[in-house]
């Protein structure tokens, strides 16, 4: 191998997958540079995740070939394309939560002692290597008891455990905070600067732009446009991904607020890892029918603890929530639901959908009630019931048979959102509604909580993206260590919302 920085290591050349009838990439050309990170930036269904997938040897090419060092080479599994360097981080979290952190980062390369499996060494290294991506969580805890945040740290240790000389990065910082972000990048540079190739995939377009050499768009599994960091700017990367320029829309007008249908008073929210210790701490809010409102703040703000209590989940010590006048306490989640409160979780895969359900049983599966006959599950009625929420929340598919896995990450979070909607609720909560979707999907997701707040329906939506508190809120509720910090109009900016949640602002 070439010791120069900058030299190509690793080509795709021509590379085209098909999927019964359907060609995900079409003759794709791409290459990866020594010492460089190369960002590939597109919309779901672009073919991204499919070509760093035959990278990585987790599939194999219908057509075309990969070379390696000016050699062609076939990787048949993800240990054979990681015994020639090559490893990447998943989109979607692939950690056994049954395990501890320690287990997951060595998982099927434990290290071997004279007795058998040496888990001090192991419990030093992984402790090494969280500090270095600053996460304080001892190895012996279960990934079932991390956040989504911490799992997506874990991840990215278990991939900087292998000596790797190429890191593919599949949406890496989709659920990290802004501080967390940081950190990575800093050891992104770090590892570059080594030598190592890095190829970098992620929604958050100006979060890109602050890390990438070289980027690369994929459109309808084709290559539409290359262009060095010099040359690229937001605008540039999102002509070329959805062909003109995008914003996430505006806070609907036309209507007055109605009554308030959320009132939180005095809410006190124990951390379920530290029962000692709250994560939201004497807090009050209030949200009003046809009112979208925004919550913002870093990780561990308390954010997903406030949703998650009003919905029915988490260890509320004290505090009142009341949903037009009626207070939910002793209320089961499924008895806030049918009294109109309905949650997008934070975790689609995990908390919103039933992988092996189809789009139609997943959309209609918190509203049985609306589709029986006599007791019995009207097929019919189920069916016109979905074809209706897939029609009002847009999502793109040929048929409500089909399994909601067939998606792409911005349809299945269509679905989640589809499945409250046909609650009839009075109060959305949805928590990172954007989380690991493509810009031209966040626009889409964020019209829709527009087009609820229209009819009436009170909207409550946590993010810790600057852009998307600006973008259809009315008003922005800065949360910082389980308080309220600030609160904002019209008259909210970026610098006074990062301040106000105790985030550095970049100069």
């Amino acid at each position: 191998m070439s010791d120069d920085f900058d030299a190509v290591v690793l080509e795709a050349r021509n590379i085209v997958k098909h999927y019964g009838g359907v060609q995900a990439l079409k003759g794709v050309n791409f290459e990866i540079r020594r010492g460089t990170v190369t960002t590939l930036f597109g919309e779901n269904g672009a073919g991204k995740s499919t070509l760093m997938k035959i990278l990585s040897g987790v599939e194999q090419p219908t057509a075309g070939e990969i070379v390696l060092d000016g050699q062609p080479v076939e990787f048949d599994s993800t240990n054979e394309a990681a015994a020639r360097g090559i490893s990447i981080i998943h989109q979607e979290l692939s950690l056994a939560p049954n395990l501890s952190v320690r287990d997951n980062i060595f998982m099927g390369r434990e290290i071997q002692g004279p007795f058998g499996v040496d888990f001090a060494q192991e419990a030093k290294l992984a402790r090494d290597l969280l500090a270095g991506l600053q996460l304080d969580v001892d190895p012996s805890t279960l990934v079932s008891d991390l956040r989504v945040g911490q799992q997506q740290v874990v991840e990215i240790a278990r991939a900087l455990s292998v000596n790797s000389r190429i890191l593919i990065m599949d949406e890496p910082t989709s659920a990290l905070a802004a501080t967390e972000v940081e950190v990575l990048f800093g050891l992104i540079r770090d590892l570059t600067a080594r030598g190592v190739a890095i190829v970098y995939i992620s929604h958050h377009l100006e979060e890109a732009l602050e890390i990438t050499d070289h980027a690369v768009v994929l459109r309808d599994g084709t290559m539409t446009a290359r262009g060095e960091r010099d040359e690229i700017d937001l605008e540039w990367i999102v002509r070329h991904m959805v062909g003109d320029n995008f914003d996430l829309g505006t806070p609907p007008t036309g209507y007055e607020f109605g009554e308030p249908v959320l009132q939180v008073k005095g809410l006190r929210v124990m951390d379920p890892m530290n029962h000692e210790r709250s994560v939201v701490d004497g807090l009050d809010l209030e949200v009003r029918a046809g009112e979208v409102v925004c919550i913002y703040g870093l990780m561990g703000a308390g954010r997903t603890e406030l949703l998650e209590a009003i919905a029915g989940k988490g260890d509320v010590q004290s505090g009142e929530i009341l949903l037009s006048g009626v207070p939910l306490k002793g209320r089961t989640i499924a008895e806030r639901i049918d009294m109109g409160v309905g949650l997008v979780p934070e975790d689609r895969q995990r908390d919103g959908l039933v992988q092996t359900f189809s789009i139609g049983r997943n959309l209609t599966l918190s509203s049985l009630s609306k589709v029986l006959s006599r007791g019995l599950l009207s097929r019919k009625a189920e069916n016109d019931m979905s074809v209706d929420l897939i029609d009002r929340v847009t999502v793109k598919t040929p048929g409500p048979e089909l399994n909601v896995g067939s998606l792409s990450g911005g349809n299945q979070q269509k679905v989640v959102i589809g499945k409250v909607v046909g609650t009839k609720p009075r109060l959305m909560l949805l928590d990172e509604p954007s989380r690991g979707i493509d810009v031209g999907a966040k626009g889409e997701v964020f019209r829709l909580l527009a087009a609820r707040a229209q009819e009436g329906v009170a909207v409550l939506y946590s993010t810790s993206e600057v852009g998307e508190c600006l973008a259809i809120a009315h008003r922005i509720i800065v949360m910082r260590k389980g308080r309220i910090s600030a609160e904002f109009g019209s008259d909210a900016t970026k610098a006074t919302i990062m301040a106000a949640s105790g985030e550095a602002v970049a100069a």
